[in-house]
């Protein structure tokens, strides 16, 4: 056999064999990559849209109970009432449940190999199609310039938790929790002393105690009835991130450590003794769930870590197949029909409704009080944190004398020339109190609609002018979205669709008067006589022994 000739070069004192050019080099390389998985996107859509629309069952379960719980007639049963035909008609309109669409935040299992670079960029394409066809509300705004990106992409956001798994398929989890929840969540460094319970110490019964004060300080600006996820132990960051992870359990499961299950019973039991009810008026059921783990922590550090969930309490998964990223079976779902709450589609009337027409003149306003139930028509105006902000500085583009603003920052989509609201509850008041009582007596306002309540500036404010704050039921999108007759315009469409000046043709709008031009306002008493009931539970308890 004849040998091959060789060519040598020098490098340095060394000679070597010249290599060939690329192009002559008969060795084939084979670039392996990952199978696309061309339903990914499509299954990922689909997650977002029901996660959104469609309460799962255990949660629908657990406000069957606290409808059956509170007292009927009450203000609380009819914001529960309200709930519960909300959640049918975002089911069959394929609507958000609440404006307030959340910080979406994914838990992602995957088998080794998987290209989850490719799972963010199609996720992320997922949520703009989202946003596009109202299943979210545009939600991401930047920090330094206030500028809403519009379609729910920027820095942060998504939160995408990746975790690889020895499982062949794909697990997704969702949770979608909305600002005003999110601004109730809270954390305790103990020990530490907590208003109307005194010492918290680092043992079972201080975590109680923290737990206990945890929901009382919500009232109602969480959307209550609600669910505490809680962490002991981690660090500040860890321990809201693992408190969040808890709310993708389900309400009904029972924690595998008995002492914490002991906790979680003892925590929603006694939750719906302090009295503050469905958004805040008061009333049995406060709580539908307490769910908590436990971690290791710094030896000087012992955080009691809670995210506390709204009603609203929108959590699904999938379980995808790795090669096509079709949906193989959802998660949380279960095998069965899906539960209707409402025995009746609209909201009952008692007949002792008052009804309005809009704008409002004082002496109407002066007679209304606490507890009334109003049902509103004419045109009132959406605004919120940023608008707050502007009026106290700028004139208004309209004339708010005797005008109603609806604190609102709804899901708005467009068709042709004509806006429509396709989702569109009350956001929570009390950002808001730094500016309303000034903003009031400036344009002569008569009335607030918001959740939650507000402080003592405003209610000073209402008394002087003659003016009432009015509640809506939080979470309820679809049903106050039902009563927009029309979207007349809109200012200041720059500061973004939740944040600008939306102004609405109403139809029996249903709120509540919680706080009137007489200087009482059922949000004090409420966190007043809750506080009293909370003071109940200073003492250490056998129960948890």
């Amino acid at each position: 056999m004849a040998k091959t000739k060789k060519s040598f070069k020098k490098i340095g004192k060394k000679t070597v064999p010249k290599r060939k050019p690329a192009s002559k080099l008969k060795r084939v390389v084979k670039v392996q990559s990952s199978p696309r998985m061309s339903q990914f996107k499509a299954s990922m859509l689909s997650l977002i849209s029901e996660t959104s629309t469609n309460l799962p069952p255990d949660v629908r379960r657990a406000l069957t109970w606290a409808i059956e719980r509170e007292t009927p007639g009450s203000q609380a049963a009819l914001a529960l009432q309200m709930m519960a035909v909300n959640t049918d008609m975002a089911c069959d309109n394929e609507a958000p449940i609440c404006q307030d669409t959340g910080m979406l935040t994914f838990e992602i299992k995957t088998p080794a190999g998987t290209n989850q670079i490719f799972m963010q960029k199609e996720i992320k394409e997922a949520i703009v199609e989202a946003t596009k066809l109202g299943k979210l509300r545009p939600n991401a705004v930047d920090s330094l310039t206030g500028k809403n990106s519009g379609n729910n992409l920027g820095e942060g956001c998504p939160v995408m938790h990746f975790d690889q798994w020895d499982e062949k398929e794909i697990e997704i989890r969702l949770i979608l929790k909305g600002g005003g929840c999110e601004n109730k969540n809270i954390q305790y460094s103990l020990p530490c002393e907590l208003q109307n319970l005194g010492r918290a110490d680092r043992t079972l019964d201080g975590i109680r105690k923290c737990l206990l004060h945890a929901v009382w300080q919500a009232q109602g600006q969480g959307c209550s009835v609600g669910v505490l996820g809680v962490a002991i132990g981690g660090d500040r960051a860890s321990g809201y991130h693992y408190a969040k992870q808890q709310l993708f359990r389900t309400l009904d499961d029972i924690n595998p450590n008995p002492e914490l299950a002991k906790l979680e019973n003892y925590v929603l039991q006694n939750a719906n003794k302090l009295n503050i009810g469905t958004m805040g008026f008061g009333g049995l059921a406060t709580l539908i769930g307490c769910k908590i783990a436990s971690y290791h922590r710094l030896p000087a550090c012992f955080f009691v870590s809670v995210a506390y969930n709204c009603w609203a309490y929108r959590r699904l998964g999938v379980i995808l197949d790795a090669k096509t990223g079709a949906i193989k079976r959802w998660l949380y779902k279960e095998d069965t029909p899906v539960m209707r709450m409402a025995k009746e589609e609209n909201l009952p009337l008692t007949g002792r409704e008052i009804s309005l027409t809009l704008p409002l003149s004082e002496e109407h306003v002066r007679a209304l009080k606490v507890g009334d139930v109003l049902l509103l028509n004419g045109v009132m105006h959406m605004g919120r944190d940023v608008l707050h902000h502007h009026l106290m500085t700028h004139d208004s583009p309209v004339s708010l004398e005797g005008g109603v603003i609806y604190h609102c920052g709804p899901v708005a989509l467009k068709k042709g020339t004509k806006w429509f609201m396709n989702a569109a509850g009350p956001t929570t008041s009390i950002r808001e109190e730094p500016y309303q009582g000034e903003i009031i007596r400036k344009f002569n306002v008569r009335a607030v609609i918001g959740k939650g309540g507000m402080g003592t500036k405003t209610l000073a404010a209402l008394k002087d002018i003659g003016a009432v704050y009015l509640s809506a039921i939080g979470g309820a999108a679809q049903y106050y979205a039902k009563c927009i007759e029309e979207v007349e315009g809109v200012d200041f469409l720059e500061f973004g669709v939740p944040e600008a000046m939306w102004h609405i043709r109403v139809n029996n709008f249903p709120v509540i008067v919680t706080m009137d031009s007489n200087g009482n306002s059922l949000h004090a008493d409420v966190e007043k006589d809750s506080a009293v009931e909370l003071a109940k539970f200073a003492e250490p308890t056998a129960l948890l022994q």
